[in-house]
């Protein structure tokens, strides 16, 4: 049961290092940079998560690598969601909680992100995460 376990946290670290490396590469980032990409995956996670509906953000959850679904899932509070965010919103808090300089900014920190996450999750889910957006965000997502 413990080689389970081991196993299961081993594989859950290898593939949410893939979703990192895919995000560092987007950019040009060495790994050096490993908090750069953790924090534009965390920043948009958490206000992808946040304007979802909780039902849809709790399917959506169960396709991410169980160390990427507890960053998905930390400082959740389910009772104030959804939160109404047009594309200008999403994209002040993208820069709020993402405090680095890169090029593209907010918008290219988001566009990188969902186009990572998307290779990840279902067509069906991402479908889904998607028609839950409002026209103007719904746009910036691939």
């Amino acid at each position: 049961m413990a080689e389970q376990l081991i196993s299961a946290f081993e594989s859950s670290l290898d593939k949410t290092n893939v979703i990192l490396k895919e995000i560092e590469s987007a950019y040009g980032w060495p790994k050096a940079q490993r908090n750069q990409s953790y924090a534009a995956l965390r920043t948009v996670l958490h206000l992808l998560r946040d304007r979802m509906p909780v039902q849809e953000s709790a399917e959506f959850a169960q396709q991410l690598p169980v160390l990427v679904r507890g960053i998905y899932f930390d400082g959740w509070q389910p009772e104030n969601v959804p939160i109404k965010l047009n594309r200008d919103d999403f994209l002040y808090e993208v820069r709020q909680g993402f405090p680095y300089d890169v090029e593209g900014g907010p918008q290219r920190v988001v566009q990188v992100v969902l186009d990572t996450l998307r290779r990840h999750v279902t067509q069906g889910e991402w479908e889904d995460v998607k028609a839950t957006m409002p026209k103007d965000l719904g746009h910036m997502i691939p």
